[in-house]
């Protein structure tokens, strides 16, 4: 069973601003940008693959959890002088990632994860070595994160003073030119194809959840899928049966895309969707044309097939067999299809997470004093799906809920 003070942890990165020495035109938060990252990373690394070069996504899965708790337990001391430490310090540097590990090792019950996360650290601090393929797969993390934080720049210079972002802007185009051999990189810094589509998801950066109530912190669409993908993944983690690569990939990226079509239909909540019996229906008919029409165009050819599989019936365990879409149940994914060959989704298990983010959502705002009955009512309506003894893929989840809301 995951910790509840572990997973409040993961939930202070809403709360960390970016760029909070400089005029913003918007709320820019960690746990956005670990999202946008990762969408980046996903496109990046898929094109890559697509000119014949392996990318090890477990690696980066791990990696995207991993390097966000790092950010969280360092949020106070800015990415520049976190880099000179490094240079000029290197005993120090070690040191200081001696101490973010041990800020978590009381949180982390999971004994592997826990090694993963140690050998991440040394791995990202240059005390450990990576394989070819290894090295291939950070450089693909690094780019889509120095990419990322040139959108943050870009969308923040209309309201700052030049001057105030020419040393900002220099080094991270010094850093940006590491990475033009990645063709997703020349793509998305000629405002290809692939830029477009990332234009399309970044609006779920401007789009707040739980729009029509006052909450604390406020969290952004492209967070909460961000937020979905990690819970999804520890999650996985939860119970005995091992999942096969492709399985973990799915999952994570399918949770991570799982709010995709609010792109371009903008964030419908709960009670407005289930109005009437056939309304959730038609509205995943009209998302599922308008997203065909506006977003698939946006979509690379490696990558476009897989996407729609991701989000088209999100929430249902699913398999692909013969090209086909086909659903299952938990005991038959771990029976007869917990093989790469068989595209394995745990969508039940991504709709978990959806609502373990949505109960934090709503909870973390009324702990601090902020509250409505829209945020008591989702909160109760949340737990009440969730009774004493449901089992969600082999985790009992009205446990799981009674635990984390303490």
């Amino acid at each position: 069973m995951l910790d509840r003070k572990f997973i409040l942890k993961i939930f202070e990165a809403y709360s960390i601003e970016r760029w909070n020495d400089l005029v913003r035109p918007f709320d820019i938060i960690e746990m956005d940008k670990a999202g946008e990252k990762m969408v980046l990373a996903y496109m990046i690394g898929r094109i890559e693959e697509s000119r014949g070069r392996s990318i090890d996504w477990e690696w980066m899965i791990y990696a995207s959890l991993f390097d966000l708790l790092k950010k969280i337990a360092l949020c106070d001391i800015k990415s520049p002088v976190q880099r000179l430490i490094k240079n000029e310090f290197p005993g120090e540097y070690m040191r200081l990632n001696e101490w973010v590990l041990n800020q978590y090792r009381p949180l982390m019950h999971d004994e592997e994860l826990f090694a993963r996360f140690t050998l991440y650290i040394g791995q990202s601090g240059g005390s450990l070595p990576l394989d070819e393929r290894g090295k291939l797969t950070a450089r693909v993390f690094r780019a889509a994160h120095k990419f990322s934080t040139l959108r943050e720049l870009q969308m923040i210079a209309m309201v700052n003073e030049p001057q105030r972002l020419e040393k900002i802007e220099k080094d991270l185009n010094a850093d940006i030119q590491n990475y033009l051999d990645l063709r997703g990189m020349q793509l998305l810094l000629t405002r290809q194809r692939p830029f477009d589509f990332l234009m399309m998801i970044e609006q779920l950066r401007f789009q707040r959840r739980w729009n029509q109530t006052p909450r604390v912190p406020a969290t952004s669409v492209l967070g909460h899928c961000f937020f979905v993908a990690v819970i999804t993944l520890l999650l996985s983690r939860c119970t005995d049966t091992p999942l096969c690569p492709r399985r973990l990939y799915d999952n994570y990226f399918s949770a991570l895309f799982h709010d995709l079509p609010e792109a371009v239909t903008r964030d419908i909540i709960s009670p407005v969707k289930q109005a009437t019996d056939e309304l959730p229906f038609i509205v995943k008919k009209i998302e599922d044309q308008i997203v065909d029409k506006e977003l698939v165009p946006l979509m690379e050819p490696c990558y476009k097939d897989e996407l729609i599989y991701f989000t088209s019936d999100e929430f249902e365990n699913r398999v692909l067999l013969d090209g086909a879409v086909k659903h299952v149940t938990w005991e038959q994914l771990n029976e007869s299809y917990n093989k790469d060959v068989y595209a394995p989704v745990d969508g039940r298990l991504v709709r978990f997470a959806d609502h373990i983010s949505a109960l934090l959502e709503a909870d973390s705002s009324i702990r601090h004093g902020i509250t409505s009955e829209h945020l008591t009512g989702g909160r109760d309506n949340i737990l009440a799906a969730y009774p004493i003894g449901k089992i969600v893929n082999g985790i009992d989840a009205g446990a799981f809920f009674r635990n984390i809301t303490g």
